[in-house]
């Protein structure tokens, strides 16, 4: 694998405590995988590999305001987060997990779909900073991240998605967003990706 890392982005997907933790809302579903696959170490180790090659770490972080005033419920999903009272910008609990605090230089934003491009500035953002390949971890393979990943594959982002630093509810689904998102994308190791910075930065 060739990573160009002036050009390179890794995206951190939904990684807020009220999806990935025992005591988030949507912990029941998705935080035993991100605990048994050790999804918030792995990605902090992409994280910390791309910014020390020079990459561009990006966040995107799903929440609305008190009230939800700027909820379209229009799905079972996201019809789940106004019956749970989740998410709710400004909160404790919409936040990034404390283990992968976004540092200076990083970029975060926050949207109010399922796909971290719509109704958002991302693709302005990566646009902007000359990015044209993007690694996706995170959370939900099945959901978010597979929803994001195919609008970068849309946009005509060279898509990558870094399979083990990623998780759904169970290793069933995620297994099945992978394969499919093999069509659309390349499937790649966090330890291939590592690899391949590390070899992007000049001795």
């Amino acid at each position: 694998m060739d990573l160009d890392p002036r050009t390179t982005a890794v995206i951190a997907v939904h990684m807020q405590r009220d999806i990935v933790t025992p005591e988030g809302a949507f912990g029941a579903f998705f935080a035993e995988q991100v605990a048994a696959r050790d999804v918030i170490g792995v990605t902090r180790t992409v994280l910390d590999a791309a910014r020390e090659a020079g990459s561009t770490v990006f966040y995107t972080r799903v929440a609305w305001e008190p009230g939800y005033g700027d909820l379209d419920a229009n799905s079972p999903l996201l019809g789940m987060v106004a019956q749970t009272g989740c998410l709710v910008d400004g909160t404790e609990m919409a936040e990034i997990v404390p283990e992968l605090t976004p540092v200076d230089g990083d970029v975060v934003v926050t949207h109010k779909r399922v796909g971290g491009f719509t109704g958002s500035d991302l693709d302005a953002q990566l646009r902007q900073r000359g990015i044209t390949t993007v690694l996706f971890a995170g959370v939900a393979t099945t959901a978010s991240v597979e929803g994001t990943a195919r609008g970068a594959s849309d946009l005509g982002y060279r898509t990558i998605i870094v399979a083990d630093a990623c998780s759904a509810a169970t290793p069933e689904a995620h297994d099945a967003s992978i394969a499919s998102l093999g069509l659309l994308g390349e499937i790649a190791t966090s330890e291939e990706v590592v690899q391949a910075l590390k070899n992007s930065v000049p001795a």
